[in-house]
């Protein structure tokens, strides 16, 4: 199987380029796959965290005594993140490690909320009413995102897997089964244009799927990797019909 993988490759040197572009492009990838999940997680307790500091609120607590029990009782990054808050504030103003700890979430759902709190501090307005309400919306939002994101990641997987893999494979049957080479026909020629035609057909599904998702730049380094599967894929399996 190696074997005839290296010999694959030196005969298809634009597959033995897209397999080291592929490679090199999973260093562009990863980070922010990693940098989205993060953020997420932070997002989906927003909504746990906020009812949190609203009951301990509700208990007589100030603001930075919920936060300081909030983050305690939890394990999660967010926890942690509200214990470095409450260690910076220690050395600072209690508002400027709020903005510190606003700027290390990297969220624009977190940021917005700590800049509503700053304000309804400052303005004495009803922090458990408030902390209440935004827990409720925050928790509807991240559900309406996390099943929108769940329907729209199912249908780029789809199209992915069938213009990747599907169609080169059903191909690869038919020209397997009609044209074999060990048939006597030449076929080494149109295989090679059918591989690259898979090649550019799955660069196209992966970037609409990416723009489906509005993540087309982070798709984009992915691209180079699904084509190679996508040639490597049809070679092989034309390889193992005949």
């Amino acid at each position: 199987m190696l074997f005839d993988l290296l010999e694959l490759l030196n005969d298809e040197p634009i597959m033995l380029l897209l397999l080291n572009i592929g490679l090199a492009g999973l260093g562009g990838a990863l980070p922010p796959i990693l940098e989205r999940s993060r953020r997420r997680g932070l997002e989906n307790s927003l909504a746990e965290v906020l009812e949190g500091l609203s009951d301990s609120i509700g208990a007589g607590q100030g603001l930075q005594q919920a936060i300081m029990k909030v983050g305690q009782s939890r394990n999660d990054l967010f926890g942690k993140l509200l214990s470095e808050t409450l260690e910076v504030s220690a050395v600072t103003s209690f508002d400027a490690a709020l903005a510190d700890f606003a700027l290390k979430t990297r969220s624009k759902q977190v940021q917005r909320v700590i800049n509503l709190l700053s304000t309804a501090e400052e303005n004495d307005a009803p922090l458990q009413e408030i902390l209440f309400r935004m827990s409720m919306e925050y928790e509807k939002l991240n559900d309406l995102m996390n099943k929108r994101e769940s329907e729209l990641m199912g249908r780029a997987i789809l199209i992915m897997m069938f213009i990747g893999v599907g169609l080169p494979g059903l191909i690869a049957f038919i020209s397997g089964l009609f044209a074999p080479s060990t048939a006597g026909y030449d076929v080494e020629g149109v295989n090679s244009a059918l591989a690259k035609y898979f090649g550019a057909s799955a660069a196209v599904a992966v970037l609409v799927s990416g723009r489906m998702l509005g993540r087309m730049k982070d798709y984009l380094w992915l691209t180079p990797l699904w084509m190679f599967g996508s040639m490597l894929f049809f070679m092989m399996a034309y390889n193992a019909i005949v």
